[in-house]
């Protein structure tokens, strides 16, 4: 969780406009999973389960 949180303030520090547009979107997709990580690991704490289509 304090990976997410990290994450979060480095990006909210970052004025986009001073990033290369590949390091943004290698930082947001970073993000993505980071949070990807986060709802399993809650999921699989509290037993719920998303069904798969």
């Amino acid at each position: 969780m304090s990976d997410l949180a990290m994450a979060i303030d480095h990006l909210a520090a970052e004025d986009p406009l001073e990033l290369p547009a590949g390091t943004l979107a290698e930082q947001l997709v970073d993000l993505h999973w980071q949070m990807a990580r986060l709802q399993a690991q809650i999921a699989r704490r509290t037993c719920l389960r998303v069904p798969v289509n």
